[in-house]
Parts: structure tokens; sequence; C-alpha cells
């Protein structure tokens, strides 16, 4: 039994589509330990008093200031919660390094100095550095003596990374690389004392990477930019003027720089999903509380069904966020775990955890930045003529939110990104997508089966239309590759659509098993806020494959294939309906009541 257990808890990255996911299998946020939920509190308390009483002397960039803030990080240990204790950190693992980017996620353009310096600036080094190096740099950047910015980005090379133009070339003497170019969009330059840079050495085809002290030399950056939001980051150009980068600064072997940036990316990837769960709930909270306070007609605004329905909303999107992403995160944490095990080098198995659950990265890089875009959205409605002004905090939570759908490479990229890998690892065998697909396409021309399943255990109702969405994507996803072969990936509206109907349904089962999970802990009565939430979610994630699927059919079949296909969505997206007006009331109730994010 216990071999069968471990056996089941094997998930790979991606498999969600074909295989059911049982509660008991995956971390729910309301299981962290008291040691993380002390860290989480270290943190708050940091935002409470550094940040929030100091958001105008962040936004006008005040001399010094950013970089201040980022010392006293560095004396709480919070810029090396993920960095092992041998280089200064505190060790943690890589879900509880979420819990803390979760909660700087509502620290406004503070999030982003400190995503740039403890993830794209400080991890190059921690995985893929010699000991000499880690030894050097990671445990200055660990306490924040010093700070790092990461040199990817060029004018012409954007999503296209590896096309950057900078140069680097190998000195007479052989005692450096000689780095010529210009990079752009470059957070934390203007303070920070190393930056991790990207070049061509001479006619190369691939990246590398370097470890630049700013202290070398042929050195300069353009003033800072005048951004729509996050203004009080700091972001600039930076040029190279043959600087002299001594050989050991080499980070990993020579044209390895492309699959550095590539996976220190899929990490950056699900740190921003769960870096945006703090601002989505400080968001609410605010818009629930100025509900609460703002008067019309003689009565608060918040008893206004329009204006509930917009609260509940922000906290169902929230709750699904929170529970794929935090799922995602133990996934990765117990791929690590299982790889040490079997004799992996610590670093090694880190970079190989979160590559098997790259595709998981991207979706939620695309889902919890476009919630915190939703979100903030209806926080500025919420507020209406206040939300437009800067007097309020909504103009402000409005302007830094828009960059996290850019940020990590655009959610265009990661859409088309995530079919792709899903495509890739069907065709090496590596996830068994062809199978389930068949039979999906098999049972469209065969006769319905009317047998009643069993719906009497929890979700089980909620766990069929599950099954059904996961049909449908199979279907559209395994005729696609059918109809288009190789050239699928050309079809980019196409994986578009593909992979809305990929991301609803991994956050729609993430959403319903951290539920079951906690009914089972609490009892259903003590959850009812909890499923109302999922309830109204999965209501709304089969109305979003449903339209996804039929758009993505109509691109590609004709005639009575077509017919075929239709049909089968709308046998595959069926759900009865439910009251979500009712539900979403029930949800609104309890944040006007205790005048915050519900839980």
């Amino acid at each position: 039994m216990m071999e069968a257990t471990a056996e089941r808890e094997a998930i790979k990255g991606g498999e969600f589509l074909i295989r059911e996911t049982e509660a008991h299998e995956i971390f729910i946020p309301e299981e962290w330990s008291e040691e993380q939920k002390m860290m989480a509190q270290a943190c708050q308390d940091f935002i409470d008093k550094e940040i929030t009483p100091n958001v105008e002397r962040m936004d006008k960039m005040e001399e010094g200031f950013m970089s201040s803030l980022m010392d006293k990080a560095g004396e709480l240990g919070l810029l090396g919660v993920s960095i092992p204790e041998a280089y200064g950190g505190l060790g943690m693992n890589f879900n509880t390094g979420m819990l803390i980017a979760d909660i700087m996620g509502a620290g406004g353009s503070f999030s982003t100095a400190y995503g740039a310096h403890t993830g794209i600036g400080t991890l190059p080094i921690l995985y893929y550095g010699t000991e000499e190096q880690k030894q050097k740099y990671v445990t200055k950047l660990a306490t924040g003596e010093w700070k790092a910015c990461y040199c990817l980005t060029e004018p012409d090379a954007g999503s296209d990374a590896n096309s950057g133009k900078t140069k680097a070339k190998l000195s007479d003497d052989g005692k450096h690389y000689i780095i010529n170019g210009q990079k752009m969009w470059i957070s934390n330059a203007g303070f920070a004392d190393l930056l991790i840079v990207f070049a061509k050495i001479d006619d190369d085809r691939n990246l590398t990477a370097f470890i630049v002290e700013k202290t070398y030399g042929g050195i300069t950056m353009n003033d800072e930019e005048v951004k729509l939001g996050i203004k009080g980051s700091s972001t600039r150009q930076v040029f190279f003027n043959d600087c002299k980068v001594p050989v050991e600064n080499m980070l990993s072997s020579r044209e390895n720089g492309f699959k550095i940036a590539v996976n220190i990316l899929n990490i950056g990837r699900i740190k921003l999903a769960s870096g945006v769960i703090g601002g989505c709930k400080e968001v609410a909270s605010l818009a629930t509380q100025y509900a609460n306070d703002r008067k019309q007609f003689g009565v608060s605004i918040s008893t206004f069904g329009a204006v509930q329905a917009k609260l509940a909303n922000m906290a169902i999107r929230t709750y699904a966020t929170e529970s794929a992403a935090y799922r995602a995160g133990q996934n990765i944490d117990d791929k690590i775990d299982s790889l040490i095990a079997d004799g992996m080098e610590e670093q090694d198995a880190k970079l190989k955890g979160v590559e098997q659950f790259a595709i998981e990265c991207a979706i939620m890089k695309v889902h919890g930045s476009e919630v915190l875009d939703f979100i903030v959205d209806e926080g500025v409605q919420v507020y209406g003529g206040m939300g437009f002004s800067e007097d309020a905090p909504m103009a402000r939570a409005y302007r830094d939110a828009r960059i996290a759908r850019i940020y990590e490479g655009t959610n265009e990229i990661n859409r088309m990104l995530l079919v792709g890998m899903i495509l890739k690892r069907a065709m090496k065998g590596e996830l068994d997508v062809m199978g389930p697909a068949m039979a999906v396409a098999k049972e469209l021309t065969s006769v319905p089966s009317f047998a009643s399943p069993d719906l009497s255990a929890p979700f089980a109702a909620e766990k069929e239309v599950l099954k059904k969405l996961k049909k449908a994507v199979l279907m559209v996803a395994g005729k696609a590759a059918q109809t288009f072969g190789p050239k699928l990936n050309d079809e980019q509206e196409i994986l578009m659509n593909l992979a809305d109907m990929v991301i609803e349904i991994y956050v729609a089962e993430s959403t319903l098993l951290r539920t079951e999970k906690l009914i089972g802990v609490r009892g259903e009565e003590a959850c009812k806020l909890q499923t109302a939430m999922t309830q109204v979610y999965l209501y709304e994630a089969v109305q979003k494959v449903n339209s996804a699927g039929n758009e993505a059919v109509a691109c590609f079949a004709q005639g009575d294939e077509m017919k075929v296909m239709l049909m089968g969505m709308k046998r595959f997206t069926k759900m009865d309906p439910i009251n979500t007006r009712d539900l979403r009331r029930t949800i609104a109730e309890y944040m006007i009541e205790k005048n915050a994010f519900p839980y």
C-alpha cells in the first residue's frame, strides 16, 4: 500500500491533464508550519513598517532610499530565504520562498527590486556558479551587502533573447573577456554592485553568462526610465564599453547562457504567480473598506449587488490563484527532494525540479498576472472617481500591476510555450497525451453512456465536470496536432486557445482539491466560504473552456468533422447551472462584515 501511494505522488509536470489528482496529494496554504508563518509575519511587519508609510518616498525615487530598504531586508534575512546556510542564507525550501514573494507582492515597487535581486540576480550564481564564485558572491547577496541585477534584454532582443548582439572577446593575454554592447530595462541597475551579463563570445550561436562587478569599469548608464508603473524601482539602460571581466567570472560553461536564462525564467514565472497574491489580497481589502465607507443614496455602496459581485470575484480569483500556485510549488519541492534522495547534487536537483514543472510555471505566470490585472481594475471601479485619483491607493496599484503580464516572458509567449512543452513531451513519450487523446476521439463517434456516476461524495459532481473538461482539451489538441503536424507551432491563435483551456483546467482543479482537503480537516460547515468560491470558479472555468475550444475548432475543422467536434465540446463542457448570484453574495457578505479579504 505504501509503495502504491509513493508511486501515485510522483506526478510529472503537465500530467494533471491525463491523471486524476487526489486532494491528499497536494499542499494547501492552510498547512504552513509555524516557522513558515513566523517568516511570513516578519515579512509582513517589514512591509507595514518600512514600505507602506513610505510609498511616496519610494515612488519619487528618493536618492538611496530603495537601496536602504534592501539593506534592512537583508538584515532581517529576507534576501536569503532560499539560499543555503553555507552561503549566509536561511536554507528554506522552494515553497517558503514563494510564500515570502507572496507577502512582498503588496510592496509595490519594492517587490520588483526584491524579486530582481533574490531571483534573477542571485540564482544564476547559486545554481550555476563554481564553489569559489558562490562563496565570493552569494554570501554578499544573501545579506544585502551587495545588490544584483540581470542584464539580458537588448533593444532588438526581448522575447528572442538569444539574438542579443552584446559581444565578449578574449583579451590578448587570455586573462579577461572584453564585453561591448547595450542592455535595456535592467531592474536595480541604478544601485546594483553586481551584474549578471549575457553576451556572445566571438561568433558563437548561443549566449554565455558572466558575473560582472560594477567596479570593473567600462560601464555607463542612461538616466532612470520614466515608467507607467513601479515608478520607485530602478530601471536603466546599461552600456558596456570595453568592460574587462576576469576569465574566472564566466558563469557555467561557454554558450550555456541561454539555458541559464531559460531555467532562471522558469523560477521567475512561478515566483511571480505567488508574488501577485499579496497585492490581490491588499487591493481586495482596500476595496471592501472603501465600499463599506462610501455612501450613495443614503447607504453604503457595499449593500449594492453589483459592488458585492466585484468584491466576491476578487476573492474567488485570488483563492484560485493561491491554490494553484502553492500546489505547483510543493510539486517542485517534492521533485527536488526526490532527486536529492537519488543522489543528485542539491543545486542541480533544484534546477531539474523546476524544469520538470516548467509547464505549471508558465500556466501560473499567465494566470496570476491576469488575475492581478483584473483585481486592480475592479478595485479602481469600486472606488469610482476616487479610483482615478493619485490621492487614493488604486491608481498606483493599477499602474504597478500592468508590468506583470510582460515580465518573465510576455503572457502570449508563455501561452504558446506551455502548449509547446506539452506537445514536445508527448512526442518524446514523457507524457502519454496521445493515448488519451485518441480515446477521446473514439468516444466522440461512440454511443454516449447513460450510466449515472456515484455523486454522493463531496465534489463528486464537480470532479466529473473536470474529467470532461480534460477530454475537451485532449480532443482539440489531438485533432489540431493531427491536422497541422509540426506546423502547429505556427498556428499561434490556436495555441492561445489551447493554453486558455489548459490554464483554466489546472486552476479549477487546484481550487477544488484545496477545498476538498480543507473540508476533510475542518468539516463542510466551516468551509462554506471556500466551497462557494470553488463552485463559482469552476462554473466560470467551464464557460471559458467552452468558448476557447469552440473558437479553436472553428479554425481548422470543417463540415461533418466540425459538427462532431462541436457536439463533443458541448458534451464535455456541460455543467448544471448554479446560483452564482447567491454564492457571490455569501462571499461578499463575509468580506463586508470582516471589512477585509475573507480568509
